[in-house]
């Protein structure tokens, strides 16, 4: 545990000296604005909400969480980036984790500049901040289910673009299972789907961000992070041999 701090501070300075992190950050900010303000008709209800605007992040998230996942790695030599880690005095586990708290920071700080929009709910009317507060954290916590899935692609391959799609692939699946569901609920039990909708990210997500802070959500979320990091340090064990 050492050398954790070290991994964490020298993959947040490869982040901040990336010019895709602050492209992908500049454009997710941009399409939460603009997206947020549309979707939560702040200046046509009496009430106002973020609901809207939090709805839209597992979406959004596709405009980030990619871009962060293919830097996992980015630091290291191009070539041989594994037989690099091998000659340092460092774990797996501190690795990963490392690298891991880091991109979770940055897309913590990125959903933070999101913030002037939680002052304009506030300057319009009297919305209830605990509400929203709730929201952003369970927006960090599916940034951080996204995110630890895409360090164990990074840690199965090498190749930038294969970690890139996938992770993509598999962010618009978890955004899009509802619908996909929904398209075959007649062709499968109506249990199963219930079964699977209650396993979705999107679902948990939806729940806490109405304002529903159960704890089984937050507890799902953590164990999903906890489960694709303890993959992905086995795998990364598994090619150190």
């Amino acid at each position: 545990m050492k050398l954790l701090p070290v991994i964490f501070k020298r993959q947040l300075v490869s982040y901040f000296s990336a010019p895709v992190t602050y492209l992908s950050t500049a454009v997710f900010l941009t399409a939460a604005t603009a997206f947020g303000f549309h979707t939560s008709q702040l200046l046509e209800q009496s009430s106002v909400d973020l609901y809207g605007f939090f709805q839209l992040h597992p979406w959004l998230y596709l405009l980030l969480i990619p871009f962060l996942a293919i830097q996992f790695w980015a630091d290291e030599p191009n070539a041989g980036a594994m037989n690099f880690l091998k000659t340092l005095p460092v774990t797996c586990f501190e690795i990963v984790i490392g690298k891991f708290l880091a991109a979770w920071v940055v897309s913590g700080i990125a959903l933070l500049l999101t913030f002037p929009i939680v002052i304009t709910v506030n300057y319009l009317g009297n919305p209830d901040n605990t509400v929203i507060a709730s929201q952003y954290l369970a927006s960090w916590l599916l940034a951080g289910s996204y995110l630890s899935a895409g360090c164990l692609i990074c840690t199965l391959t090498n190749h930038r673009t294969v970690t890139f799609s996938v992770t993509l692939c598999l962010l618009l699946a978890a955004g899009g299972l509802s619908s996909i569901l929904d398209a075959i609920e007649h062709q499968a039990p109506i249990w199963l789907i219930d079964r699977i909708l209650s396993l979705s990210p999107s679902t948990r997500f939806d729940a806490i961000g109405q304002g529903v802070f159960a704890l089984q959500d937050s507890v799902y979320f953590i164990s999903m992070i906890v489960a694709f990091l303890a993959a992905a340090i086995i795998a990364l064990n598994a090619r150190n041999g």
